[in-house]
């Protein structure tokens, strides 16, 4: 693309270079406001009335009013995509309180910021083998859920920021994050599987964790193919003792784990169940019933 990027500002395209927010945004000041991180898969944007979906509930969970209903929020999503003229794309949907002044009081923040940002991405998907990837277990607890719950997708990723650091010090690529009783809650930016005898697990969302669009996806595949999925509590002791673990989510997609704080699993590589689902995955994001087309007329899809 020879030209900047449209970036979606309250309503209007700016280039990439003159879309701005004020230094008094509470979104830059505090942290206050909400994202979602989609993709589109070959003209089709995955998931999109999931994603707006879990927008507008993690919107009412922090009583932010959006100036937008879901049908017009889904179609701004498409027409930053069309803008863009990209078919394979990650999108970064934000609002924010808006600007308010150099106190926290939301009450002073009159009008929400809305900002829509499209860039190519290609998948990690198809016919090829799983990434893999080293993790650490972090010394960095997850925020419980009577604090700043990870259930809502906020601006605030200090808590997953200090975590990757902490990997990256390690030679590590992630970090597996605790909850504050110590089980296992999720990644840095993703949801955690474990396989263990043929049987797959996944943290409970009562936990606290990320009510994961991909996460949804890939429970309901291992039921679709067959696999024994329960969602529970889930040990330090049982992740370093599975047979396989993976990550999943928006952008990661699905990557394996080889080895978890030097703890090698299985053969290092992708096990079978994550192969198994990796290429279930990479069918189901191209079917036309999982997504909404960008290039045809609106529907009342979103």
């Amino acid at each position: 693309m020879d030209r900047e990027p449209l970036i979606y500002m309250d309503g209007k395209f700016f280039e990439k270079s003159k879309a701005v927010v004020s230094v008094f945004d509470h979104g830059l000041l505090y942290g206050d406001g909400i994202f979602e991180g989609i993709r589109a898969y070959n003209g089709s944007v995955f998931r999109l009335r999931e994603h707006i979906d879990r927008l507008y509930d993690s919107a009412k969970s922090i009583r932010l009013s959006l100036p937008l209903t879901k049908h017009e929020m889904g179609e701004a999503v498409l027409e930053t995509v069309r803008r863009n003229e990209l078919k394979d794309a990650y999108i970064r949907l934000v609002v924010t309180r808006g600007s308010g002044d150099l106190g926290i009081n939301p009450a002073l923040c009159k009008n929400p910021t809305v900002f829509i940002i499209a860039e190519p991405m290609a998948s990690i998907l198809g016919p090829r083998e799983p990434m893999v990837v080293k993790v650490i277990v972090s010394s960095i607890r997850r925020d419980s859920v009577d604090a700043t719950s990870h259930e809502v997708k906020s601006l605030n990723y200090m808590n997953s920021i200090l975590a990757k650091m902490e990997a990256t010090s390690a030679g590590a690529d992630d970090a597996i994050l605790l909850d504050h009783r110590g089980f296992v809650s999720e990644g840095s930016v993703t949801n955690i599987f474990i396989a263990k005898g043929g049987k797959v697990s996944t943290p409970s969302t009562a936990a606290g964790i990320l009510h994961g669009i991909t996460r949804d996806r890939i429970i309901k595949l291992c039921s679709d193919v067959g696999l024994d999925i329960t969602e529970r509590e889930v040990t330090p002791f049982e992740l370093l003792t599975a047979d396989e673990v993976f990550l999943v989510g928006t952008k990661s997609e699905l990557v394996a784990v080889g080895s978890v704080s030097g703890v090698r699993l299985g053969t290092g590589a992708a096990g079978p169940i994550t192969k198994k689902l990796y290429g279930e995955f990479s069918k189901v994001v191209l079917r036309p019933e999982e997504g909404t087309p960008v290039y045809e007329a609106a529907t009342e899809s979103v």
